[in-house]
């Protein structure tokens, strides 16, 4: 069961240095996908589909560059989970479509025994009155997520038996960790190194 860490949706709105809406090149982005005909639900897939499918997960490319801003992500052409949850809510709370941020505690690799965070988002639907979390990562051999508002299809599958756990908090601003493993981190070897464990 998903809980808000506030029952205030407008929490859930706002812009920040991280999540930043204002930012040009995030407006002229809201500004193409948004259509006054489109109902709240296709709105919402249509731009998950664009954020999962647009912009390739850094460490799919072997890119250069890191992002951490919603805009960074539209500037470089690409960002990790974390980056790509800071885009999506961007886009959606630009729309005033309430968003938030969860995360995963997954190996970061079947080779890798370490735990670090995956980061999600959870956006609140008010034609359904609910919550749904979606998982912008980017989908590759063996990640398959898709918009659904009855059965969660996420990118990973949480493994308990491999100590893996599946937050179920919506936190209103991105984690501090996360944000400060992004900013810090010059290169994707790096972050790599920097991923958090710990909200």
């Amino acid at each position: 069961m998903l809980e808000v860490v506030t029952n205030d949706l407008n929490k859930y709105l706002q812009s920040s240095d991280i999540i930043d809406f204002h930012n040009e090149l995030v407006q002229s982005t809201v500004k193409k996908l948004l259509n006054p005909k489109i109902n709240e639900v296709d709105y919402v897939k249509k731009v998950y589909e664009f954020v999962r499918d647009k912009f390739p997960h850094s460490f799919d490319i072997n890119s250069s560059e890191v992002s951490c801003l919603a805009s960074d992500v539209i500037k470089y052409g690409h960002g990790i989970c974390y980056a790509k949850s800071h885009l999506l809510a961007a886009i959606l709370r630009c729309s005033n479509i309430p968003a938030g941020f969860c995360y995963q505690r997954l190996l970061l690799s079947d080779d890798i025994p370490k735990l670090v965070l995956h980061g999600l988002n959870a956006v609140y639907l008010s034609s359904l009155s609910k919550w749904v979390r979606l998982d912008s990562r980017g989908n590759k051999v063996g990640v398959d997520a898709q918009f659904s508002i009855s059965t969660e299809k996420l990118a990973f599958q949480v493994r308990p038996e491999l100590g893996e756990t599946d937050g179920n908090i919506i936190y209103a601003k991105p984690s501090n960790n996360v944000v400060l493993a992004l900013s810090t981190s010059k290169t994707l070897f790096q972050l790599r190194n920097n991923l958090p464990d710990e909200i």
